[in-house]
């Protein structure tokens, strides 16, 4: 009789080795997987409340980082609202306004007149156009190995695209500080992936804003662009920022109309020199040569 095993029975003795080390490895497996993770990597506690702090540094080391790592000394600032759209954008809303039949009674209706508005705000959009791609023109042309005076906006559409917009046409970067909002707010598509930021914290928002920003230019907005110029203003005014910005705030007729600066200080609320810390402009020329001749002053 054969002592030696047959082929049926060195098949059982295998498989059933097999199954001893997957048995083995799975309880290993469960073991690892029971390993707490660690702090850095645990998503849980990243967004609770107890890492706020980690996350409010986040927002300043990231940004921080990629700043120096794009050699970005120094920015000029603009704001302005997020709804004002191109004259062609304004131009296309006309155009299907106008393929409707209204009557006499229905004209001017309300989505005529808000077309029409909004093909008036327009000129703002391109305003900002222009200036931006004279500025980044003019700074590119700067004998220094950091980058001066790149432009800056929230990143998002309106005004903020329109800067972007027009560093682009230049040939030269800019930056977008964009902020998480239930709506409207996006990177719009002038900003490189670079160069844009998404922030969740607005006071770190308006901090990047602030901390390298040599001018700041302020075109027609609404609750944000207010807010954002005011507290620019304050941090001026109490002395908390001491470096020399230009504020320029486009467009005297429009902002008179919004904010009564002579009542503020007829009233006592601000002082003179509180009032002469803004600068109205009115045209793109205007603002260029303003804005240059401050560099120029304090800067270069």
């Amino acid at each position: 009789m054969c002592k030696c095993f047959d082929l049926r029975t060195i098949f059982y003795i295998f498989a059933t080795i097999n199954i001893i080390f997957k048995l083995l490895s799975l309880e290993r497996g469960i073991k690892l997987n029971n390993k707490p993770p660690k702090a850095y990597k645990d998503l849980d506690f990243l967004n609770s409340p107890d890492a706020r702090t980690v996350r409010i540094l986040s927002e300043f080391y990231e940004p921080q980082a990629r700043f120096r790592d794009n050699k970005i000394a120094d920015t000029i600032v603009f704001f302005g609202s997020s709804r004002i759209v191109s004259r062609a954008e304004a131009l296309k809303k006309m155009a299907n306004i106008s393929k409707n039949k209204y009557s006499n009674h229905d004209s001017p209706n309300k989505k005529i007149r808000e077309a029409q508005k909004s093909l008036e705000l327009s000129k703002y959009y391109e305003d900002a156009v222009e200036l931006s791609k004279r500025l980044t023109n003019w700074s590119m042309n700067l004998k220094t190995d950091q980058k001066r005076f790149i432009i800056c906006s929230g990143g998002g559409p309106g005004i903020m695209e329109a800067a972007n917009k027009g560093a682009k046409l230049a040939g030269g970067d800019s930056i977008g500080l964009n902020i998480s909002i239930p709506t409207e707010q996006y990177i719009n598509k002038y900003v490189k992936r670079n160069l844009a930021f998404e922030f969740h914290y607005f006071f770190m928002r308006k901090f990047w804003f602030i901390y390298l920003a040599k001018a700041l230019i302020a075109f027609p907005g609404g609750f944000g662009t207010m807010d954002e110029l005011m507290e620019v203003l304050t941090l001026i005014q109490t002395k908390k920022v001491r470096k020399k910005i230009c504020i320029l705030v486009y467009d005297k007729k429009y902002w008179n109309e919004i904010i009564n600066f002579d009542a503020l200080l007829s009233n006592g609320m601000i002082s003179a020199n509180d009032k002469k810390l803004i600068e109205f402009c009115n045209d793109v020329d205007e603002a260029f040569n303003k804005i240059t001749e401050h560099f120029k002053k304090y800067y270069l």
